[in-house]
């Protein structure tokens, strides 16, 4: 199983960004998925969360400026972030817990980081 993210990049003040996450391999059900960011020096933090249902949950300090959502049935996740501020810099890691072909239990797995900066 394979996460890659994609979407990142150098935005302005205010301006928008929207990171994908698309997982493949021999997949059998995707549980919860989330987005994290590691800025330099802090560990790796949530930025939001969302069930195989549908069920969100984000960090106080995204909560109105980013939106998470995915599409079941490309195994894809994504993460819309609206009025982005310069402490939004960080590289961002899509997370999900899979449950394989075969396999009888979820595993965690992280796709590599994809960096978003956000300039004053």
């Amino acid at each position: 199983v394979q996460l890659q993210a994609s979407g990142g990049g150098l935005v302005q003040a205010g301006g928008s960004l929207r990171l994908s996450c698309a997982a493949s391999g021999r997949i059998f059900r995707i549980n919860t998925m989330a987005w994290y960011l590691q800025a330099p020096g802090n560990e790796r933090e949530l930025v939001a969360s969302i069930t195989s249902g549908g069920s969100t949950n984000y960090a106080d300090s995204v909560k109105g400026r980013f939106t998470i959502s995915r599409d079941n049935a490309k195994n894809t996740l994504y993460l819309q972030m609206n009025s982005l501020k310069p402490e939004d810099t960080a590289v961002y890691y899509c997370n999900a817990n899979i449950m394989t072909i075969g396999g009888g239990y979820d595993m965690v797995y992280w796709g590599k980081g994809t960096q978003v900066t956000v300039s004053s």
